[in-house]
């Protein structure tokens, strides 16, 4: 995609960022020999959550999940050089040194090569970005989202009490201008949802004075304001994350994205939502060409598969080339692992500038679709608006993403992933540019019950509570799988309805972790609680009763 900055259209204020001598270089280290860090004690380097939802999935911890070996990187200081990032994955350090510097690195026997390493100049502006002003008078809480949300089906995901409670989301964009004074956004904020923020861009904490796509995509996925906008994953927890410069296209910003996904594995993020994509950069001698799009040359989708390889589920953009001359995706929709989206207007039909696939080596890109054209939106000023573009598509996806893996907690990202693939409405027949089409919440559920029912865990999950089935109807046994318990010891569980009213109760004493007993007789269709004690833990679930 030509300078696919954001895969949106916006003006920007922007400024020159160059060195004079100075330029930034990924460089790539040979091993991790005398590492002081081990696979056996995780913690060291990765969060109990993140720890945990790669235990749920059966993956292991390897050698690649140790961060670069702390000798390494002060014999790299020595240089003189700055040390701006590591990178664990890649076994890598971005660096900002002059020529002599690089040169004494080069010279240092841990050294292996340099991944890229060019000055930054030749600032671009992106395009524009097509607004427009909200009109009606709809009286509905969803207001003029309602038909972006029906489309997923997330009005029914959200009416069986799945609205993204629990699930961790990290978003990285190019900075969230006045997201935490948004007033669609209010509800995040006074909750403490936004559990970090950071700018990889200028290596600082704050994010919401600079551009505003990554407020408008947040706000699409998370923002509550009643009659206006409601997102599909409104009470979920976020991290915002900027690793796009607005002003420039180099790839120093891949490497950003690097280091972004890493600290959002060890934070332990369950969803990534990323509305960028990279083909051509300032200097056209790092362009990359269509077929450089296979999911294995770019580094921005070798970073983005080795998320996916770690357990979380990450939600491209696919692009909006679709009527310009590069016509084709972008990095990092093109990596198999990754869920690309496409855009499609209110009808569901294609949006013109949705870009094409396959990727080069002939898979089906985008993965799944969703509306990119007067996607509603709350702007940098609160304001109600649409906007257009696979951006915009994609904050809905991985609001579906989050929503559909809160209810169905047993299954691994990848079959998150595959069960939108089969949800899509062309998945007997996908398209270029829709890929397998719009999947719906429902139909997304009922494949995640039908190809993936829980028969047995194939490890267990520290300070985790499995219930299932999820729903659960008349006749079935609901089971809980305790896996943080010895079989000897007993909890209390009541259910519990939305009024507050404690409708069952009794002493759960698991054999080899499991409890399964019957519901109530008399028990309504509706959302509940599980209220499962014991004298050191609480824990509350939701579940739906059909």
């Amino acid at each position: 995609m030509k300078n696919l900055k954001l895969i949106f259209l916006l003006f920007f204020t922007f400024s020159e960022y160059s060195f004079a001598q100075n330029a930034k270089y990924l460089i790539v280290l040979k091993d991790k020999v005398g590492s002081p860090y081990s696979t056996t004690q995780p913690q060291q380097f990765l969060s109990q959550r993140s720890i945990n939802r790669r235990m749920k999935q059966g993956i292991r911890i390897t050698e690649a999940d140790l961060p670069v070996n702390p000798a390494y990187i002060s014999q790299i200081k020595q240089t003189g050089a700055k040390v701006w990032y590591t990178s664990r994955w890649y076994n890598a350090v971005l660096v900002e040194a002059t020529a002599a510097q690089l040169a004494a690195i080069k010279a240092l026997a841990i050294y292996k090569n340099t991944e890229f390493g060019k000055q930054l100049s030749n600032v671009r502006l992106a395009a524009k970005e097509t607004l427009t002003n909200k009109f009606g008078t709809e009286a509905l809480d969803y207001g003029t989202s309602l038909g972006q949300i029906q489309m997923l089906g997330v009005d029914k995901m959200h009416d069986l009490g799945f609205q993204g409670e629990g699930m961790l989301i990290g978003v990285f964009d190019s900075g969230f201008q006045n997201s935490n004074t948004n007033a669609a956004m209010t509800p995040i904020f006074a909750e403490n949802r936004v559990l970090a923020t950071y700018d990889f861009v200028a290596n600082k904490a704050g994010v919401y004075n600079e551009d505003s796509h990554g407020n408008n995509c947040f706000s699409i996925m998370a923002g509550y304001k009643t009659g206006g906008l409601v997102g599909p994953a409104f009470k979920a927890s976020f991290l915002l994350y900027r690793t796009e410069d607005a002003a420039t296209e180099t790839k120093v910003e891949e490497a950003n994205w690097l280091v972004a996904a890493e600290r959002a594995d060890s934070a332990g993020v369950d969803v990534i939502s990323t509305s960028l994509g990279y083909t051509e950069f300032d200097n056209p001698a790092d362009n990359y060409t269509y077929a450089n799009m296979n999911g294995k040359t770019t580094l921005i989708s070798r970073a983005a598969t080795w998320a996916a390889r770690v357990g979380m589920v990450v939600v491209a953009a696919n692009g909006n080339e679709g009527n310009s001359p590069w016509k084709y995706l972008s990095a990092p929709a093109d990596a198999d692992s990754v869920l690309a989206v496409g855009a499609v207007n209110s009808a569901r039909l294609p949006a013109v500038f949705t870009s094409f696939g396959p990727s080069a080596d002939g898979r089906i890109k985008p993965d799944v679709s969703a509306q990119g054209i007067t996607t509603i939106l709350s702007s940098p000023s609160s304001a109600i608006v649409g906007g257009n573009g696979t951006s915009y598509s994609t904050p809905l996806m991985a609001g579906l993403a989050a929503g559909l893996w809160q209810a169905y907690p047993h299954l691994t990202a990848q079959q998150v992933i595959q069960c939108l693939r089969k949800a899509g409405h062309l998945y007997q027949t996908p398209t270029a540019q829709l890929g397998y089409g719009i999947p719906t919440f429902e139909k997304a559920a009922a494949i995640a019950r039908s190809d993936y029912p829980i028969t047995s865990l194939c490890c267990a999950v520290y300070d985790a509570v499995l219930l299932y089935p999820n729903p659960v109807s008349d006749g079935q046994l609901l089971n809980l799988r305790l896996s943080m318990y010895q079989a000897n010891q007993s909890v209390d569980v009541q259910i519990i309805d939305m009024l507050g009213k404690t409708i069952w109760q009794g002493v759960a004493n698991p054999q080899a972790a499991n409890y399964s007993f019957g519901l109530p007789s008399g028990m309504v269709a509706g959302s509940y609680l599980l209220n499962i004690t014991n004298n050191a833990f609480r824990q509350r679930l939701k579940f739906v009763k059909q």
